[in-house]
């Protein structure tokens, strides 16, 4: 039993990766599953439709191999973070769609619980934001929807989880309600200082405590597949929540380290030691991973446009044919002009939080063209970055150095990489292996299995493919920051 298998169940697709004992990805399959829309705002997913992705996923990747599940040492699960699912205890059939992290129906929960004086409580328990975003108002939106849906939760007849755990639960065959700190600390019902769901939330959102899965660390005993799904029973021994697993993937495991990944968006954790930081700058407070009982906490900010501003590029203006064209699309530009982008396409995350502004072009000269929009494209990621890294150094001002490990698929462009380096006049490291996210969750299981190396073995097989370092002269570059935050305002006044 040499192999781990590693489940990256995300928001369009699902991933199931072989691990080697060497912890070598040697096998990979992929299979998207639909959105559903139901209105404007509303964002869906099947269950059904999810649990068939990773059983056929798992399956596959398996046969391709030519091994079956008595080569596996253990399973590990990365996931979507906040999506929220309720199911039948005994029959396991979902009583709702799963309401995705995206979803914003429930603006009108936040709104009253800020009208009822709620907001600081929660914030202060959780280290998150009163926001639709997250699990505990989507969960009692479903029990609103459900008649006497939450007299059965109480009793004990319907479940609550994140994907994580509702996973878990259909590969136990219902052995196991449980999850993990990482994604309990995304539900907005979890007390991240005491380490445990918290009764005060649950009862001003309606919630019985009755439905929530027991909460575990990273690596630990999440129960045993059944037999007929994979051929054998296998433990599952790791999971984290999908930026979580990328922070531990990254191996930043002191205080100081910071992991930022780019994809559609951009989400960057710090990690802040044993001590959990209260945000002045609209960050969140979160778990970054729990370790044999000891939770370390991280400051985590979202950008809600980084990859999608290429995306924009190539399917909104038709100035790209492919999204990898546009580095050396930027590098053509010509440097006397200074266009400057400002995404907010679906509004700012943080630090701002602005949903409701939209995105600006400031700048523009009659010679400004395909290349200076590509380079305001990918210097607005930069920029937001910064902005990212100027609150969490105000909120954590005792450390001065900060490590900067980035991954995603912005980050295989050199010179994103090198503007993101020259405009935070930091280093900037890539790693060579760019799967950080499935690594972190295969690593949590091999480690448990006792396969893979402790901690401080995992971070010292860390390899580094590229160090950006800064190149840009720090008046250019503060000249810079100063226009893009005047530009942010600009927006935000709108």
């Amino acid at each position: 039993m040499t192999y781990i298998l590693a489940i990256d169940q995300g928001t369009t697709s699902t991933r199931a990766v072989l691990f080697d004992a060497d912890m070598q990805a040697v096998g990979t399959a992929q299979r998207e599953f639909p959105q559903y829309f139901p209105k404007a705002g509303w964002v869906e997913h099947d269950l059904e439709e999810i649990w068939e992705s990773v059983v056929e996923t798992c399956r596959k990747v398996l046969a391709e191999r030519g091994l079956t599940a008595a080569d596996l040492a253990g399973i590990g699960i990365t996931n979507q973070r906040e999506t929220t699912a309720v199911w039948e205890k005994d029959s396991g059939k979902p009583i709702h769609k799963a309401i995705v992290w995206q979803d914003r129906r429930t603006v009108e929960i936040c709104e009253a619980l800020r009208a009822e004086g709620h907001e600081e409580m929660i914030r202060y328990k959780t280290g998150l934001l009163l926001d639709p975003y997250f699990s505990g108002t989507k969960v009692s939106w479903i029990l609103d929807q459900q008649p006497g849906a939450r007299a059965r939760a109480a009793q004990g007849e319907l479940l609550f989880g994140t994907i994580d755990s509702f996973l878990i639960w259909r590969l136990t065959g219902g052995a196991s309600h449980v999850t993990d700190a990482t994604n309990a600390s995304r539900t907005m019902l979890y007390d991240i200082r005491a380490g445990a769901w918290s009764e005060e939330i649950c009862r001003v959102l309606k919630v019985p405590m009755e439905m929530l899965p027991q909460v575990k660390d990273c690596a630990a005993e999440f129960g045993t597949t059944q037999p007929e799904i994979l051929g054998a029973a296998v433990p599952i021994l790791g999971v984290a929540g999908d930026q979580q697993a990328a922070t531990i993937g990254q191996a930043c495991f002191e205080p100081g380290m910071m992991k930022s990944t780019y994809g559609t968006g951009c989400f960057a954790l710090l990690n802040t030691g044993d001590t959990p930081v209260v945000s002045n700058n609209r960050l969140l407070t979160t778990v970054a991973y729990q370790l044999k009982g000891q939770p370390t906490y991280a400051l985590e900010g979202s950008i809600f446009i980084a990859g999608a501003a290429v995306q924009w590029l190539r399917d909104g203006l038709g100035i790209l044919e492919d999204a990898a064209q546009s580095g050396a699309l930027a590098r053509a530009a010509d440097p006397e002009q200074d266009v400057l982008l400002v995404p907010a396409f679906t509004g700012l995350g943080a630090p701002y939080w602005q949903p409701e502004c939209r995105g600006a072009v400031f700048g523009l000269t009659r010679g400004s063209g395909p290349a200076e929009m590509a380079r305001a494209a990918l210097q607005s990621v930069a920029y937001q970055t910064r902005d990212l890294w100027e609150a969490m150094r105000a909120d954590w001002p005792e450390e001065t150095h900060v490590t900067l490990r980035v991954d995603g698929g912005m980050s295989a462009s050199d010179w994103t990489m090198q503007s993101l380096s020259d405009l935070l006049g930091a280093a900037v490291d890539r790693p060579k292996m760019q799967e950080t996210t499935v690594l972190g969750a295969g690593w949590l299981a091999g480690m448990q299995a006792g396969i893979y190396p402790d901690q401080a073995g995992f971070a010292a097989t860390w390899a580094l493919d590229h160090k950006f370092t800064p190149q840009m002269a720090p008046e250019q570059r503060n000249m810079a920051y100063a226009r893009w935050q005047r530009a942010v305002q600009a927006v935000i006044g709108i």
